[in-house]
């Protein structure tokens, strides 16, 4: 597999994340799932280094439909013991400890979303930058009509996980669709990805106007 030759994209660690969540009414989503899973670059291919799977008990007031069941198979018996978003988010956080990180993820600003509301629980992981796979596949495929991960499945001859839509069936088939995208293109450095791809983390961008306006005193 040619991977990028460049030493500053052998020297990031790169999470494929996924949370599968509900939405209730008038309300930001809330997880109930979240599964990450670590590679690095190393002799042109992608290595795992670590995964990290849970299930999140979503607040009490918010209740697993029979819709949101269908959806992901998840039941509200099957996270009724589980850990809650903080705890997990944290339990995560505590796992990265070897930076740097770019997280990568179909359809990326959701889950930025999802990271951001919780970044009192995960201060890192909600300032690292991420790189959005839909992105990457409009520039890659731009005669396709849409870039939904099936669609980029089927394009790419990628076998279906059995458990689509449990999130660490999602990570892995985004993994697959992901490295399949580097194989062959035009895009020769991380800067290049990221210049197509990137997304700046919400919690970055505020620490950074925060800064500025610190600064602004001192230059009239």
């Amino acid at each position: 597999m040619g991977l990028i030759d460049e030493e500053a994209f052998s020297a990031v660690t790169f999470i494929v994340i996924d949370f599968e969540t509900v939405t209730p009414s008038g309300r930001r989503p809330e997880p109930t799932e979240i599964a990450a899973v670590a590679v690095r670059p190393r002799d042109g291919a992608f290595v795992e280094t670590g995964r990290f799977t849970s299930l999140i008990r979503p607040p009490g007031d918010v209740a697993i439909t029979r819709f949101d069941t269908a959806q992901t198979g998840i039941t509200a018996e099957m996270v009724a013991q589980a850990p809650d978003a903080a705890t997990v988010m944290s339990t995560l956080e505590r796992r990265l400890t070897q930076p740097p990180y770019l997280l990568v993820a179909h359809n990326a600003p959701y889950e930025a979303g999802l990271i951001f509301d919780r970044r009192d629980s995960c201060p890192a992981l909600a300032r690292t930058p991420l790189l959005d796979t839909v992105r990457l596949a409009r520039a890659a495929y731009p005669d396709m009509r849409r870039h939904r991960l099936d669609d980029l499945v089927r394009h790419l001859k990628i076998t279906p996980p059995v458990d689509r839509h449990r999130a660490l069936p999602d990570v892995l088939v985004t993994l697959a669709v992901f490295t399949q995208m580097l194989e062959g293109t035009t895009w020769t450095s991380l800067a290049q990805l990221q210049a197509v791809a990137g997304i700046t983390p919400r919690a970055l961008d505020i620490e950074r106007e925060t800064a500025k306006g610190r600064q602004d005193p001192l230059f009239p």
